[in-house]
């Protein structure tokens, strides 16, 4: 017979939810917001660049949030000695991506890069903007992708890993 574990938790004790930037009791977010820090905008369901009303409220949009608390939606992870040798090429193309889906989607942008061991880690507010990053460093410099299929409602972190040697 097996013996039953004793649970290493104390009773009572519940694991806390998924952290969510919005959650889904909340619903949709009332017209006409416009968020401080970068002067994005809500109109028609969307965050856009377009001005805001005059009689906008304020509200800190969801890639202002994610900065601030410092919680990506995806780490994309360069590894290998190709990037050690292309450090400043590799950033430059993926700061010029971010400029080109920023200019139509003002939550996607790159919170931090940082270096680690062997390569960079860059952090960024979209986790479709991840996905982007990987498939075209896979793209301008072949290498090895490793790009999970994810979504928001299974995974709060989308990570994705590319590596040359």
């Amino acid at each position: 017979m097996r013996q039953k574990q004793s649970d290493p938790k104390p009773a009572g004790h519940q694991r806390p939810p998924p952290r969510r930037i919005y959650e889904e009791s909340q619903g949709k977010l009332p017209e006409g917001a416009a968020c401080p820090d970068c002067g994005a905008s809500y109109r028609d369901g969307r965050w856009t660049w377009q001005a805001a009303p005059a009689d906008a409220y304020s509200h800190v949009c969801p890639a202002c949030e994610r900065i601030a608390t410092d919680y990506p939606a995806g780490v994309v992870h360069l590894e290998g000695q190709f990037v050690r040798d292309h450090r400043d090429e590799l950033l430059q193309l993926l700061q010029n991506l971010e400029a080109r889906e920023r200019k139509e989607h003002p939550l996607k942008r790159i919170m931090g890069v940082r270096d680690e061991g062997q390569g960079i880690a860059v952090t960024v507010t979209d986790a479709k903007l991840a996905h982007t990053f990987g498939r075209a460093l896979h793209s301008a410099h072949r290498g090895s992708l490793d790009d999970p299929p994810t979504t928001s409602e299974r995974e709060n972190l989308v990570r994705v890993h590319w590596r040359r040697d």
